[in-house]
């Protein structure tokens, strides 16, 4: 809590929260603050660039804050040549004087957190109903909204390009490997997410597009580097059934030419997830799909960036099993006829997932503006997502739209009313305000 308290004052100092009564340092000269300076969560002093007049004389430089005056030798600010630029040492308790490592002493001002402000960020961190700031949302005007929703929108986008970037870093600066990873890894639709990311690493592509005309050795070679087609992978239950219908041995044939041909290592099986898993989503079925959508090559980042319109990306996305598993969910097992085709709500989220992020960002990298303004316009082009987080906000009278809006309120969960990081939300500051 005591690390919340100096959030607390900070909080104070950015938005200029301070007492009716003059500010005045512990050397009994007045502060007027002009300019609170840019808040810093790295290392550092907490604000740069503040601009106060400290008596007659304007300062420009760094402030740092602590709840008690002692944490400034505590934490051997007076050691560190970065804390040299502090032209004002803002405390809510303690005498102790701040000395910089080059002999200054500096100015101390005592500011102490109103009470309202204290009481309004005491409910945000105990509310029971979620989340805690839900009264003061239909009182918003929709541009506030509005442009919030922009920014977690934004930030979104570049969370998930991180991971894009790490994947062309691994994929020695080849895009078109790192977006078959994305799309691999968003194919495992959460539960399978990490053991398809595994298995893309597993595939060489420059390999594989030698057999790309033929689907059989495709889903040969997927299945194969998947760790599913050794022998102890078949259920028991079914293992002679499959082994009488020969199409695992057939498919195991083949991958070990291509295993010979190649020096391939598949992966360990044990990643992958059945259970609680819907037919629908068992990892055959899903490389079958992947190994259908490679082979039309409609699929590939060339072919992507090249789609103007949702329309056009649902086409290229869209993909169905191969024969045998029109009649199967597993090795041996036999199931009514069905194509088994992607669904438009699992395309949809791989559009969200995988295409958008990197038409966003490899935009940035080829420094062609248009592809990143197409990424926020298909956002918007798709419809709102439904899951329960979108739920909960539209209780709270927030007005959803879009999957640009959908994917800004998912952000604001996770990366501010879970971590209970209320004072840097938009809608935590309006709240905070209020009386």
């Amino acid at each position: 809590m005591h690390m919340k308290r100096e959030e607390l004052l900070q909080y104070c100092w950015k938005h200029k929260i301070f007492p009716l009564t003059p500010l005045i340092t512990a050397d009994g000269e007045t502060v007027e603050v002009i300019d609170s300076g840019q808040h810093n969560r790295n290392a550092g002093p907490d604000f740069f660039n503040a601009k106060v007049r400290i008596g007659a004389t304007i300062w420009v430089g760094n402030v740092e804050i602590h709840i008690h005056a002692s944490q400034w030798m505590q934490h051997k600010h007076h050691e560190d040549e970065h804390y040299n630029n502090v032209i004002l040492h803002v405390v809510s308790e303690g005498e102790e004087r701040a000395m910089t490592q080059d002999g200054k002493l500096l100015p101390q001002l005592r500011l102490d957190i109103p009470q309202k402000v204290k009481d309004n960020y005491h409910q945000l961190l105990t509310s029971d109903r979620y989340p805690p700031c839900h009264a003061v949302i239909p009182s918003l005007s929709s541009l506030k909204i509005r442009s919030w929703l922009t920014t977690l929108q934004t930030e979104r986008l570049e969370q998930k390009t991180k991971l894009l970037l790490q994947y062309v870093a691994d994929s020695t600066g080849s895009w078109e490997q790192a977006f078959f990873m994305a799309l691999a890894r968003n194919y495992g639709f959460g539960v399978n997410g990490e053991a398809f990311e595994i298995w893309a690493r597993h595939i060489p592509l420059h390999l594989a597009d030698h057999h790309r005309d033929d689907l059989f050795q495709v889903e040969a070679l997927f299945m194969g580097q998947a760790g599913l087609l050794e022998e102890e992978t078949l259920s028991k239950r079914y293992h002679a059934k499959a082994k009488e219908e020969g199409y695992f041995d057939q498919l195991r044939k083949e991958y070990l030419f291509l295993k010979h041909k190649f020096s391939l290592q598949p992966m360990d099986a044990r990643h992958w997830q059945f259970l609680r898993l819907r037919p629908q989503n068992f990892p055959y079925i899903r490389l079958s799909q992947l190994a259908k959508l490679y082979v039309s090559r409609r699929a590939s980042l060339s072919r992507i960036l090249e789609c103007q319109d949702i329309e056009a990306l649902q086409k290229a996305l869209k993909t169905e099993v191969s024969d045998y598993w029109q009649t199967h969910y597993i090795f041996g097992e036999e199931s009514k006829h069905s194509s088994k085709r992607l669904s438009p709500a699992s395309i949809r989220l791989l559009i969200i997932n995988t295409v958008i992020p990197t038409l966003f960002i490899y935009g940035r990298h080829q420094q062609k503006e248009e592809l990143c303004d197409r990424a926020f316009a298909l956002l918007e082009q798709l419809p709102p997502e439904n899951n329960h987080i979108i739920r909960m906000w539209q209780e709270c009278s927030l007005k959803v739209e879009n999957a640009g809006d959908t994917q800004a309120l998912i952000q604001l969960k996770n990366e501010y009313c879970n971590p209970k990081e209320c004072l840097r939300c938009r809608i935590g500051f309006e709240w905070m305000k209020g009386e």
